[in-house]
């Protein structure tokens, strides 16, 4: 019976969803084994954060009434600057503000959207888990320009799908609202401007006490993900998580732009205060604030590493079966080179380089992978039959692993960002992974938004691992197989785990 629902379930996920292998993480008794990556006491202090299962919990059902804020600018794939502060009242009705900027800093408002509508939550995600389903229904969406320069373009995309929508010689009216969709009237002119509110189809609430910065309840609202290709974002339903929006009333402090968007509406677009801009230079350690969930029911952590020699980088990637990063199920290691970045003309505030990957030594935690790396055709995946659970092992040799969907050597166009939060901590964000489960392996794929923020727990100098790295040309490099199999994989594992317990 168990056999019968991996191989139908594996089917139907293979042929939909997909992710990539360096969304996959970290081992805390790793950062422990001598030999390995050089290991400071910050670091490690903040993976055993990570695991502390006291200081977060998830609610279910989630209730979520109340005021939800963003905290800082966010970007989304376009690349999209918003903001965004979300209401929902006891009656299941919801208002929604969404502030868009032309910077990414959020200091100049674009244009703001006000979405109202009808909420009801629905049952617990049987695909990603942890999260509660949602139904929606949207009454009205209007438009406020904060310019003549911003509704001209945006009435010449309306006009093209929705002829008459502002007509050719109206000037911008400052405070005005003009309708969008509305349900009562039966228009909808949103598709013109790839607008879509998924996301409230998709919810998970947590709450976190954070007694190492200052003590108090911070409340996080995880809403669906939106998908990397704009022109897909109407027909995608989200298996992942955008940024949390934070409480109102239960944030991190201090939080300099929460009351600034709090107070806003759409006649008062929030306009961020001026923040320091750090060097964008990657050179040190860096781990997951976050249990970080992908699309396709991925649950991961993340370790970079990036040496004094300002080219060479080395990876721990831990992967787990469950939202809280509890259940681990195996951890990849991975190393290489990278290029210098320079200024991203597309994504403003980004920089742009190259990652190659030519490294990978792989760990299996549960009897599940370790079956499935054991039975492997021999010579695609390490040594068949050898793998044993709590012992790593190098695949480089075979030039990757089948069974994971590996191919080495490989390289990806990539993207990242270095900002500071509001306690001085410096932050790395990497380029957001294709929703499609492909890879950025060639210049146009490279992301227009990122990941969670990964925390620098230390910002020495460090030397790289020696070993012998082959520096293949680019144009060389195999691409990573089907991406299929992560999310085969990741299911796999889920009803593994579900079906011992029932």
């Amino acid at each position: 019976m168990a056999h019968r629902w991996y191989c139908a379930l594996g089917c139907l996920l293979a042929l939909v969803y997909g992710d990539k292998l360096w969304n996959v993480p970290v081992s805390p008794e790793q950062f422990l084994t001598p030999g390995k990556l050089n290991r400071e006491p910050q670091c490690q202090y903040q993976l055993r954060h990570l695991q502390d299962g006291a200081r977060i919990s998830a609610v279910l059902p989630p209730n979520i009434e109340g005021h939800w804020i963003s905290t800082g600018c966010e970007v989304r794939p376009g690349p999209e600057f918003l903001t965004r502060s979300y209401t929902f009242y006891p009656n299941r009705l919801i208002k929604a503000l969404q502030f868009y900027y032309t910077d990414p800093q959020c200091h100049h408002p674009s244009y703001s959207l006000v979405i109202k509508g009808k909420l009801r939550l629905r049952q617990a995600s049987w695909i990603t888990r942890g999260a509660t389903e949602a139904d929606y229904n949207l009454h009205k969406v209007g438009i406020v320009f904060y310019s003549q320069e911003a509704m001209s373009n945006i009435r010449a995309q309306m006009n093209r799908t929705c002829s008459g929508f502002v007509s050719t010689g109206r000037t911008w009216a400052p405070g005005r609202v003009y309708e969008l969709l509305s349900a009562k009237l039966n228009r909808d002119c949103t598709a013109a401007i790839t607008f879509s509110m998924h996301e409230l189809s998709l919810v998970r609430l947590e709450k976190q006490y954070n007694g190492h910065l200052g003590g108090g309840l911070v409340e996080k609202l995880f809403l669906g993900d939106t998908h990397t290709d704009r022109l897909e974002r109407a027909h995608y339903r989200p298996n992942g998580y955008q940024q949390p929006l934070q409480s109102a009333l239960h944030h991190v402090h201090p939080c300099l732009v929460c009351g600034t968007i709090y107070n806003a509406d759409e006649h008062h677009p929030p306009v961020l205060p001026s923040t320091a801009q750090p060097p964008a230079h990657l050179r040190g350690e860096w781990v997951s604030s976050q249990c970080e969930v992908r699309p396709n029911v991925l649950f991961l952590t993340r370790y970079l590493m990036f040496h004094s020699d300002n080219r060479s980088w080395e990876g721990l990637y831990y992967h787990y079966a469950d939202p809280l990063c509890k259940q681990p199920t195996f951890t990849l290691r991975a190393a290489g080179f990278y290029t210098k970045g320079i200024c991203s003309e597309r994504v403003k505030g980004g920089t742009e380089l190259t990652f190659t990957v030519n490294k990978v030594w792989v760990k299996p935690l549960n009897q599940v992978i370790l079956q499935m790396l054991n039975t492997s055709r021999p010579g695609s995946c390490g040594e068949a039959g050898s793998w044993t659970i709590g012992e790593e092992q190098d695949i480089s040799v075979t030039g990757g692993c089948t069974a994971l969907g590996v191919s080495l050597p490989h390289t990806e166009y990539e993207l990242f960002k270095i900002e500071q939060d509001n306690h001085s901590r410096l932050l790395l964000y990497m380029g957001e992974r294709p929703t499609d489960g492909s890879s950025p392996s060639i210049p146009q794929k490279r992301p227009t938004s990122y990941q969670p923020p990964l925390i620098q727990c230390s910002g020495e100098s460090t030397e790289p691992l020696k070993q012998s790295f082959r520096t293949d040309n680019a144009s060389n490099l195999a691409a990573l197989p089907r991406p299929h199999c992560w999310a085969l994989l990741s299911m796999f594992i889920v009803l593994h785990i579900y079906i011992r317990q029932n």
